[in-house]
């Protein structure tokens, strides 16, 4: 018997933060096969590398300039202030910006989850913030990026 799956979503605003982590190109294909897996599990083993970290226990995940074939990843951590950046990690600020956000957990569809939002985000009178950053997670850090069921929120930028 199939469930209708639910995500109660909300508006949050979040202030401008700078983060420190890794980069990935490439295109919806190659992130569809697990390429951005690879960075979130590198993230993970490296984090003690990098300084003022804000909430080691959240990996977040930053998409950004969406086109025809791909976009850009950024698996990172939030810091307080950028020292020292550790070799191989790259630094973004994020603007301030408020965000649709959801819980995506166990059990559920991950498009449904998107659809879902992105529904609500159209159903409240909000359109999608047409800036860099096109969607956000946040992942428990010691969750395995390989999990084919994970838990995860979803932000989605957005304005009236």
């Amino acid at each position: 018997m199939l469930v209708e799956q639910k995500n109660d979503s909300m508006i949050v605003a979040r202030e401008a933060f700078q983060a420190v982590g890794l980069k990935w190109e490439g295109t919806f294909a190659g992130a569809g096969a697990g390429e951005i897996r690879v960075i979130h599990t590198e993230m993970q083993k490296r984090v003690q590398e990098i300084k003022h970290v804000l909430n080691p226990d959240k990996l977040l995940g930053l998409s950004y300039h969406m086109t025809d074939t791909g976009f850009t990843h950024y698996a990172v951590v939030a810091v307080e202030q950028i020292e020292d950046i550790p070799d191989g990690m790259v630094t973004i600020e994020v603007p301030s910006l408020t965000y649709a956000k959801c819980e995506h957990t166990k059990g559920q569809s991950i498009d449904k989850s998107y659809n879902n939002i992105y529904a609500w985000i159209e159903q409240e009178g909000y359109k999608v913030h047409q800036g860099d950053v096109t969607h956000f997670e946040e992942y428990p850090m010691q969750q395995d990026p390989y999990d084919q069921d994970p838990e995860f929120t979803i932000l989605i930028p957005i304005e009236k």
